[in-house]
């Protein structure tokens, strides 16, 4: 039997419901973005695959279109390869400060890569997590609670939705404010009751970083057998850093970008001295995004644990990176932004492919979950998310009703790229991003 061949390509800029949670970057907007790709074979197969929104990672998949159709499937590397030879130098920039991804390129492969790798999977009637580094490693995925502080939506005038009662408490509490220990204790309780979590990150940058550190505390007590992160997103000076790790001693697991670049030195220096005094692993999405940076980040000591997101290094190059975690002796994790299911079944195949010890991942779908674009998602039950050996591709069918209805929901907003300052306006007027000010330290 011959070889299937790419027939089209769609690209559908797609949008959901977010609740209006905190970070160093401002509050996040009722709607949150992605593209969703659709690759249609000539077995009658189609591979999917979900990156960031925006409008300029939109114009380049669609760009891309004249390299990938009439493609077989097995010849999606050397599509890769093109890709990066046409379009690479628009990711020249970097990765762009906090939360924030100017690149573009990079997410055009993941999501070209990940349906080839799809439709390779149905083909060869494997999962996805087979065709990864070395081939699947575990069946069981460890997830972590991602915890935010919520602002309080009456205070604007956007669209953001209430209580959505058929998940529980957890429907609820997730679109309700949140800003004392004891708010954020009822979140995480909540988010443990419907997904059984035993690690629980808080997203710190937002209030005062002693007032961050008391909310650690309260979970500490609340959770006594839990592994606890914070990631104030560099927010903190080293000194101060340093002075809120001596605090937290004995609860944290880990400490995600406590601090950054300051002073004349870069932000690897700068973790790489915080983890010689205080002697806390330290995780970074911010200052080891690619090749060259892991490499310095490894030459510096600065990370003991790289969050390697497969939607800014790909699904192979996440897998690489846990590879080189493994052979380093170091832990590998992932980032997350806001994303839909499609999403959470790339991160879940990665994970499952993953070499060596992994740290538990990250994952917004805790806030999206119930806006499903598959007929089938992937569930998160004890902490853990099961990646069937047995699935063939990502594991998923796509629903085309919901893909539909989510691309009118972008198109109806006139949405694009992410911007957190604008709700962050409502709170407090004229509010500017600064990356050594907590959100709401102004």
């Amino acid at each position: 039997m011959s070889v299937p061949v790419i027939q089209k390509m769609d690209v559908y800029p797609v949008a959901g419901y977010d609740s209006m949670l905190l970070n160093l970057s401002g509050a996040h907007g009722p709607f949150f973005t992605r593209n969703v790709v659709i690759m249609h074979a000539s077995n009658g197969e189609i591979g999917v695959s979900e990156v960031p929104g925006g409008e300029k990672i939109t114009q380049v998949l669609e760009a891309c279109r004249s390299l990938v159709v009439g493609t077989s499937i097995g010849d999606y590397k050397r599509v890769l390869q093109e890709i990066k030879h046409q379009y690479g130098s628009l990711d020249q920039g970097g990765r762009g400060n906090q939360t924030f991804d100017l690149r573009t390129t990079i997410h055009a492969q993941t999501a070209v890569e990940t349906a080839f790798l799809d439709l390779l999977g149905k083909y060869l009637h494997e999962p996805v997590a087979a065709l990864l580094g070395d081939g699947q490693q575990r069946e069981d995925v460890p997830v972590l609670g991602y915890l935010f502080f919520i602002g309080d939506r009456q205070q604007t005038d956007l669209p953001y939705i209430g209580a959505d009662h058929e998940h529980g408490e957890w429907g609820k509490v997730r679109r309700e404010p949140a800003l004392t220990p004891d708010q954020i204790v009822r979140e995480a309780q909540a988010a443990y009751d419907r997904y059984g979590f035993t690690t629980f990150k808080l997203k710190g940058g937002v209030l005062n970083g002693e007032k961050e550190v008391q909310v650690m505390k309260a979970l500490h007590q609340a959770f006594p057998k839990a592994k606890l992160d914070i990631d104030p997103n560099g927010a903190w000076s080293l000194n101060e850093a340093v002075q809120y790790a001596s605090e937290m001693k004995g609860l944290l697991n880990y400490i995600e970008d406590p601090c950054g670049a300051e002073n004349g030195f870069s932000g690897r220096e700068i973790l790489a001295e915080f983890q010689r005094r205080t002697h806390i692993p330290t995780a970074t999405n911010m200052v080891d995004t690619d090749w060259r940076q892991m490499a310095s980040s490894l030459i510096l000591n600065a990370v003991s644990i790289p969050l390697a997101d497969p939607h800014f290094w790909t699904m192979q190059g996440s897998v690489e990176v846990a590879k080189v975690c493994h052979a380093f002796g170091l832990n590998w994790g992932i980032h997350s932004n806001n994303h839909f299911d499609i999403s959470l079944s790339m991160a879940a195949n990665a994970a499952a492919a993953a070499p060596g010890h992994i740290n538990a991942i990250d994952t917004h779908w805790i806030w999206q979950d119930g806006q499903a674009l598959t007929k089938h998602p992937y569930e998160i039950h004890d902490g853990q998310i099961h990646v069937d050996s047995r699935n063939e591709g990502l594991g998923i069918e796509v629903n085309m009703d919901a893909i539909t209805a989510a691309h009118q929901l972008y198109l109806e907003h006139n949405l694009g790229a992410r911007d957190d300052a604008k709700a962050m306006q409502y709170l407090i007027p004229h509010w500017q991003y600064d990356p050594k000010k907590p959100a709401l330290v102004r």
